[in-house]
């Protein structure tokens, strides 16, 4: 099979398209053709060795964690997914290894739920990670509450854009961190934009005078300053960006793979709930500029690997992406 992998740590260069052996299935897995892998600030950081104390490389390490695609081949012992059917998955093991930048993958089917049928595959994939990570924040962690008042920072990024929604959904207000040029966006999403830099705790108390109930921080630093200092007596902090939250009183996390959390997701998808938007989607080959694009920091939504050129169904797209903003494909 196709794959991208890369054989030492380093910068987007390092990513090669290579001939690999298709994986084989274990009794727990399936088989899956991939159709699209989104990309993740967590891939890069990966691929330049930030994770090593935690994730071992076992090189030569396929890149990714987010899959979309057509389940091949169940494993022995599972009996929740047959040949054809369509998936997602956050499929991620405890080494870097096998990850989804290719044209099979053999992913755990306690890192799977069903696509939701009303997303194209792009889309589709990148709901995984950025919507476990936000729905296990808000749920698990902040506990948010109908009529609470929530802050979303980086609220036009993966995982802000699907948190705006998810809290909104909860019947909460929520106010989103983004630049100028995303607060429309925002908006669409049903957040009241908030705009980064100088004097952010002293636009957030003009804009809560009472104070935030719960914090989602996805970039830490002055950002989590900020929201510490514009807490509400009662109020909640959690990161997923920056582990001094504590210090705060906070909570850190990080994202672990849970299909009872991604089928609810994808029902939620399903319901209008949620949706993904897709900023660019880049073939196979071109995975080094997908990483390139994603380590700029500055995407709207989600950034995508297609399989195959033509690695979408064409009707689910139609179904999908009226009345949306195109997908660019470079």
């Amino acid at each position: 099979m196709k794959a991208i992998s890369y054989a030492r740590y380093g910068g987007p260069e390092v990513l090669e398209l290579t001939e690999m052996p298709e994986p084989r299935v274990g009794p727990d897995a399936v088989l899956v053709k991939v159709r699209a892998a989104a990309v993740n600030p967590v891939d890069w950081k990966c691929r330049e060795g930030y994770l090593d104390q935690i994730l071992a490389p076992v090189f030569p390490v396929v890149p990714g964690w987010d899959v979309s695609g057509v389940v091949v081949r169940p494993g022995a012992a599972v009996p929740e997914f047959a040949a054809g059917d369509e998936v997602i998955g956050y499929v991620r093991e405890d080494f870097l290894s096998r990850g989804t930048f290719a044209e099979y993958v053999a992913a755990p089917v306690r890192a799977l739920a069903r696509k939701p049928r009303n997303l194209s595959f792009e889309e589709a994939a990148g709901l995984p990670l950025a919507g476990l990570t936000a729905y296990q924040v808000l749920h698990r962690v902040l506990r948010v509450k109908r009529g609470e008042t929530v802050l979303v920072h980086a609220a036009a990024g993966g995982v802000g854009s699907i948190a705006v929604q998810l809290a909104a959904h909860l019947g909460a207000r929520v106010l989103g961190t983004a630049s100028e040029r995303n607060h429309d966006f925002v908006r669409s999403l049903g957040g009241e934009p908030v705009a980064y830099g100088d004097g952010l705790a002293e636009r957030l108390r003009g804009t809560a005078p009472a104070g935030v109930d719960a914090v989602f921080d996805s970039v830490g630093g002055d950002a989590l300053k900020a929201s510490a200092t514009a807490l509400a007596s009662e109020g909640r902090l959690a990161s997923i960006a920056d582990p001094t939250v504590v210090e705060y009183g906070g909570s850190y996390w990080f994202v672990r793979p849970d299909p009872q959390d991604l089928g609810h997701l994808s029902e939620l998808a399903e319901q209008g709930v949620v949706s993904v938007h897709v900023s660019e989607a880049f073939p196979l080959e071109r995975a080094a500029d997908a990483h390139r694009l994603n380590q700029e920091g500055r995407t709207r939504g989600k950034i995508v690997v297609t399989v195959d050129g033509q690695a979408v169904d064409e009707g689910a797209e139609g179904r999908a992406t009226a009345g949306r903003p195109a997908v660019r494909r470079p």
